[in-house]
């Protein structure tokens, strides 16, 4: 199953360039899914490219921190602003990120796009691109 997540373009970058390794989440997918599909937010605002995910770590975000802030893409600060209030945290291992030549815009395969808060299953919102 894919999924799409939304993830601010400076991240998006770090991701692209191989810094960012793992991408962090209060929020774990229901179904495993072996590929995410990357919707860069604001301003960009358009399907850059796709994740082949690794594995998921399940952590406190403390531990999550220890074991991945060498490739985390992230500052600490920003890190745990994020996971504020949260004793639970997970890490999605990056296998290959895969940028597409041509950005996808979401709203001319789905006019009524909404871009997912945490995550939304592809064939759900945007069922041309599966």
């Amino acid at each position: 199953m894919s999924v799409l997540l939304s993830i601010k373009p400076k991240y998006v970058e770090e991701i692209e360039k191989g810094s960012k390794l793992y991408e962090f989440r209060k929020v774990i997918f229901k179904e495993p899914t072996e590929e995410i599909w990357v919707y860069s937010s604001a301003p960009i605002k358009r399907i850059v490219g796709k994740i082949y995910v690794d594995s998921i770590i399940e952590d406190s975000p403390e531990a999550i921190w220890k074991s991945c802030n060498k490739n985390a893409g992230i500052e600490k600060q920003s890190f745990f602003k994020y996971f504020e209030g949260k004793n639970k945290g997970y890490a999605i291992v990056i296998k290959k990120y895969e940028a597409f030549k041509k950005p996808i815009n979401p709203y001319d395969e789905n006019i009524d796009f909404v871009p997912p808060q945490s995550y939304a299953y592809l064939n759900n919102i945007l069922p041309t691109l599966t």
